[in-house]
């Protein structure tokens, strides 16, 4: 039995889920925490379902501020969602407290775990399969950068620190391949030295930042399309999921994850190589579609600078991807020997492929900024 499974039946008696739990199984794809969904009969009504997770003690190491930010930005945005005659329910999580009116449960063995609504009548899409598609995740995203504006970025919690620090994660894959603790690092040289050749590089986004170019703003820092809920019928953009990695942060690491796992038509652990390529009509359909999102809410200097928002997230991602693979895959979870490398010559794959479009990318949004 696995160890989420053995607390299971505890954890749903610590819920009122206002009807008979009929079942909890399995649910998502996710890479981090353990995730249930809930079924629930009503006497008089179909049946409810309910989104139950356990929140990763290895990635967060404190759950209790983890929940505070969750509780700060839905409450939030629940609120804006209302100012502007949005539907609650449908476009912002709410989180579900347990009997003991605490932001989440702990359980006998110590796991965190908290419960959402499930929202109904949407779809969760693993890859843009349409342009359409993923242009509905853009004005999602850049809707929840318009919507978060004004609040105070400040005041959330760093709750994985460095997160987007990237010059941190590169700091972090050195020391993996200085200590080489598995006798790994033979095979990944060129990963390696890919990295090393772009050192300057992980420290633009954070000088614009140091220097006061950008602002921090608040950030959901993993804008995949899979973390967006679409609309069964409509297509529409409804609702943003996964807010365990909302913290301070730039808005171009937002777009810049996009477009990492978006404009592109290969999974993020393709083995074939040459299936992994930037798609640039699909980088321009999501930056005209995250600005639309946006209304504005982007300074100019931002928007030039998606471009390395793009690139960014993308290094970093395979970075992470080859310090986790160095160290023994303690973070990302596995389905296969050298899964991690895999998952990291595709995104470094990526990368070379924006070097290679820079100057269109950087014409794209440079048509976008002046209008």
């Amino acid at each position: 039995m696995a160890e989420a499974e053995r607390t299971l039946q505890e954890v749903l008696s610590a819920f009122d889920f206002g009807a008979p739990v009929v079942g909890a199984v399995r649910y998502g794809e996710g890479h981090i925490n353990d995730t249930f969904c809930v079924h629930t009969q009503p006497a008089d009504r179909p049946c409810r379902r309910f989104i139950l997770q356990r929140m990763s003690a290895a990635a967060f190491k404190r759950p209790d501020q983890l929940m505070e930010n969750i509780i700060g930005v839905t409450d939030y945005l629940g609120r804006e969602i209302e100012k502007h005659g949005g539907d609650r329910s449908r476009e912002a999580l709410e989180v579900l407290r347990p009997k003991n009116g605490e932001p989440f449960y702990t359980d006998s063995q110590g796991g965190a775990w908290r419960l959402y609504p499930f929202v109904e009548d949407t779809i969760c899409y693993q890859s843009a399969q349409t342009p359409e598609l993923f242009a509905a995740s853009g004005r999602a995203f850049g809707r929840f950068q318009r919507l978060l504006q004004d609040y105070p970025a400040g005041t959330l919690h760093e709750t994985i620190p460095h997160f987007h620090d990237t010059e941190d994660r590169l700091a972090k894959l050195k020391a993996a391949v200085a200590a080489d603790k598995l006798g790994r690092a033979a095979e990944c040289q060129k990963e390696i030295e890919f990295c090393l050749a772009r050192e300057s590089d992980c420290s633009v986004a954070l000088d614009a930042l140091r220097q006061g170019r950008v602002p921090l703003r608040v950030t959901h820092n993993d804008t995949k399309l899979n973390n967006v809920l679409m609309d069964k019928d409509t297509g529409a953009g409804m609702c943003i999921i996964d807010l365990d990695t909302v913290m301070p942060g730039l808005a171009i690491n937002d777009f810049g994850d996009s477009i990492r796992f978006g404009a592109n038509h290969s999974a993020e652990d393709e083995t074939d190589l040459t299936k992994v390529n930037l798609d640039v009509e699909l980088f321009a359909v999501y930056a005209a579609a995250f600005l639309e999102g946006a209304e504005g809410s982007l300074t100019d200097e931002e928007i030039a600078l998606l471009p390395w928002g793009a690139k960014l997230m993308t290094l970093e991602c395979g970075i992470r991807f080859l310090t986790d693979y160095l160290v023994g895959d303690e973070y990302f979870h596995i389905s296969r020997e050298k899964h991690n490398l895999d998952r990291c010559r595709t995104q470094f794959k990526l990368v070379a492929d924006m070097e290679a479009n820079w100057q269109r990318l950087q014409d794209i949004v440079e048509q976008y900024k002046k209008g």
